[in-house]
């Protein structure tokens, strides 16, 4: 079997965010770059586990400059047998899912996997966008996937419980919480990792359809009213006549 693993770089999550450009850009200076958690804790570890039972090989795919690449070797520290970078930067979700079609299109893949989301922009749509690009079935949210020859039953969550579904690889699974256990390299895997091939590939001419207008921070956080355990009738009274939420 063969899988192939989408990954992408996000800050990490003690990064001061900020914006340069007239609030057009993010910040990338002194930023550090972690592999997007739900990519590597579910996707990757999911994809490795399945390698471990049936056999096969694993691959991550990455849309990026070199910048990127001490990302893409964690990847490779962790169990992947090699990996992929689509030598891009990446713009927005359409322009990601066609380069990595463009690329996966002859390598046979049987299983597509992607974390549920990136942390840095929430954004979702690759997963989607990719399936369509390769005309395979898509199915998000992934919680448990079995894989019986080239037949996969996948758990996955929807409003109210759950939702199991078979099908046929090859096909494009996102992934969330319940997929995978975290894995942390070993030091037996990180020396391996320098020594694991990493693709560079050219990336194709394809189209991009959105541009940032502006970004903004959240605004801060107001003050703080603490009211007494006993001073019930004051709580209901903020509630109604301030927050104006009852």
């Amino acid at each position: 079997m063969k899988f192939l693993v989408c990954v992408s770089k996000a800050p990490d999550t003690t990064t001061k965010i900020t914006f340069t450009d007239n609030n057009t850009k993010f910040n990338e200076d002194k930023v550090q770059w972690i592999m997007n958690p739900t990519d590597e804790w579910y996707a990757l570890v999911k994809a490795l586990e399945l390698k471990e039972k049936l056999g096969g090989t694993v691959t991550t795919v990455t849309v990026g400059k070199a910048d990127v690449e001490p990302v893409i070797r964690k990847g490779l520290a962790i169990g992947a047998d090699d990996a992929v970078r689509i030598d891009a930067d990446d713009v927005d979700a359409y322009q990601v899912a066609a380069l990595i079609a463009d690329y996966a299109k002859s390598e046979g893949y049987d299983i597509i996997f992607t974390g549920k989301e990136t942390i840095n922009y929430n954004g979702f749509m690759v997963a989607g966008m990719l399936s369509e690009l390769l005309d395979l079935p898509y199915i998000s949210l992934g919680v448990k996937l079995d894989l019986n020859g080239n037949t996969a039953t996948v758990v996955r969550e929807i409003e109210g419980g759950e939702e199991t579904l078979e099908v046929k690889t090859p096909f494009v699974v996102s992934c969330q919480k319940g997929m995978a256990e975290a894995r942390i390299p070993n030091m037996r895997g990180i020396m391996a990792a320098r020594t694991k091939p990493l693709k560079v590939v050219a990336a194709a001419s394809v189209d991009t359809y959105t541009t940032v207008h502006h970004f903004e921070a959240p605004k801060e956080r107001g003050n703080v009213k603490l009211i007494s355990p006993d001073n019930v009738e004051e709580l209901v009274r903020l509630l109604h006549e301030e927050a104006k939420v009852i």
